[in-house]
């Protein structure tokens, strides 16, 4: 059945709010990591990643495609009129995933040594045992998202996820600077960092309860009282949805942590690291991956804007609309992604020094093979999006693990080269994003009649890009030539530098993507409020 106009605002209006809560809770959780590896150091930077990487793929085992699954099979009763079945999905799945939950909890609990022995990181098992809790608060907190939502309302979820950022950074910060004036190793203060993901997601639970009976409230009413299914179908209806999606989800999160134990691993075995060399290598590079992360948080509205457009123009058999569609968002991530990109690697020095100051000296060469990677793992989310636009979910889901594969091998020889050592981690993310972009390029070429212009959404970004580039470097050069002496160097000079080449670097970039028509009032409109956007920049 279609959507009714009403029913598709809400749901557009909806995804537009997750959309940018996603891109701020990244924001804001890049933030609150850099005060707190500060804290950390190198070596507390390490343990820290390491546990989160745990709980990462324990909480998407658990959770993942429970609120979609919810979302999707309660709206439907609804739909039907069996508003008694509905209220089964929900009261089954809270019961069964709180189940789940606990016994996830208790697991990660018993075997918290054993888990950070197999990640090559014996020193962490205090904050996989911290994090333990915050497993199972998640498997109640997906249900009721899932609730809010099958009603579209977004809002729940959005203001549960901002909470679950701010206490991170508020909670974390505090617990961690408490334990180090107290003294405390570096693996007790990052796990004590960890507490604060914990203490959010707890106090989340109780805010999600209250939108959720406000939502509920708001939900139609009807007289009709139907026969539900049984408790047990139930429980396996919500399976047969959420269990598919929880695979393809895991597929990435399994690989970073198999990666993260072939890292360390390797770096002892291979290269002949210590354990303290071991850590601050990882530390250093964990910090790294931290800013990298970031442009991909700008790409995720892109997607949820894009693949109702394209699936609609598709389905209707518009393949030159459809054509233009994927044109300008590949072009828009390509705008957003090369900048990117080339402005880490080439300000890679003075952006960790600011950031990051008394990091070991492999820092800034780790954040310049990492800019690289954010541009193919920028362009891996918007081809995954178009696939799905188009209705090859199992192709988008078949590139991740052939991009795993490279990634640990890479890996696994990379880092074991003593010559090369903790190089090769960012090297083998670049395999691995290169590995599935190109995969999923193919994959649009051999299914769709409309395949993109990839020269004309190419060139000019990159020639934009490339330019905004050397202005970049030009201007940083210069200032810490002439200006770095006057401003007596240290980090608040290296800030002030830094920040001028960024400011020149982005309105040299927002002069040429207009003057070589880099980007068009048809691109513009693919994003979220895209008309005024494009009205406000006078574009025609």
């Amino acid at each position: 059945m279609a959507l009714s106009e009403p029913k598709k605002q809400s749901y557009l209006t909806g995804a537009a709010i997750l959309a940018a809560t996603v891109a701020l809770t990244k924001v804001v959780g890049m933030i609150y990591k850099i005060p707190l590896f500060n804290l950390l150091g190198d070596e507390g930077t390490g343990h820290f990643n390491v546990i989160y990487n745990i709980y990462t793929l324990v909480l998407t085992l658990s959770t993942a495609g429970v609120p979609v699954a919810l979302s999707r099979l309660i709206s439907e009763s609804e739909a039907a009129s069996r508003p008694v079945q509905a209220r089964r999905f929900y009261t089954v799945g809270l019961a069964a995933f709180s189940l789940i939950g606990f016994i996830a909890m208790a697991l990660m609990y018993t075997f918290a040594q054993p888990l950070a022995n197999l990640m090559n990181d014996s020193e962490v098992a205090a904050g996989v045992m911290c994090l333990a809790p915050a497993v199972m608060f998640s498997c109640v907190i997906a249900v009721l998202r899932g609730y809010t939502q099958a009603h579209s309302d977004m809002v729940p979820t959005a203001v549960s996820q901002i909470i679950e950022v701010a206490c991170k950074l508020v909670f974390g910060l505090a617990i961690a600077w408490y334990l180090k004036s107290q003294g405390s190793s570096r693996p007790i203060i990052a796990a004590g960092a960890i507490t604060g993901v914990t203490i959010g997601l707890a106090i989340d639970i109780p805010v999600m309860a209250v939108l959720g009976r406000k939502s509920a409230a708001r939900a139609p009413v009807t007289l009709n009282l139907d026969r539900p299914d049984g408790r047990f179908r139930t429980f396996l209806r919500i399976l047969s949805v959420s269990v598919p999606i929880m695979l393809g989800s895991s597929v990435m999160n399994i690989i970073n942590l198999v990666d993260t134990s072939v890292v360390r691993g390797r770096l002892a075995s291979g290269a002949g690291l210590g354990t303290e060399q071991i850590d601050i290598l990882y530390g250093v590079y964990s910090k790294g991956v931290t800013l990298y992360s970031l442009p991909t948080a700008f790409i995720s509205p892109i997607v949820i804007s894009v693949v109702p457009v394209l699936a609609r123009a598709r389905g209707a058999g518009r393949f030159d609309e459809a054509r233009g569609t994927m044109e300008s968002s590949m072009k828009i991530t390509n705008l957003l992604a090369m900048p990117a990109a080339v402005g880490l690697w080439v300000l890679a020095e003075p952006i960790f020094t600011a950031l990051f100051p008394g990091s070991n000296e492999n820092g800034p060469a780790l954040l310049k093979l990492l800019g690289v990677a954010s541009f193919f793992a920028c362009v891996y989310i918007i081809t995954n999006g178009i696939l799905q636009a188009a209705g090859h979910e199992k192709l988008a889901l078949l590139a991740l693990p052939i991009g795993g594969v490279f990634k640990i091998l890479v890996s696994y020889f990379l880092v074991g080269t003593p010559s090369v050592n903790i190089y090769g981690a960012p090297v083998s993310m670049i395999a691995c994003y290169a590995a599935i972009t190109v995969v999923n390029v193919i994959f649009i070429a051999a299914t769709s009649p409309d395949k993109p212009n990839y020269l004309k959404i190419t060139l000019r970004p990159l020639i934009c890009a490339l330019l905004m580039g050397a202005a970049a470097w030009g201007v940083y050069g210069l200032l810490d030539k002439y200006a770095m002496p006057v401003l007596g160097g240290g980090r608040l000079a290296t800030v002030l530098c830094l920040g001028a080449a960024v400011a020149v670097a982005v309105l040299v970039y927002a002069v040429l993507i207009f003057a070589l028509r880099a980007v068009t009032r048809e691109d513009i409109l693919l994003l979220p409020k895209g008309e005024k956007l494009a009205n406000l920049l006078k574009m025609k």
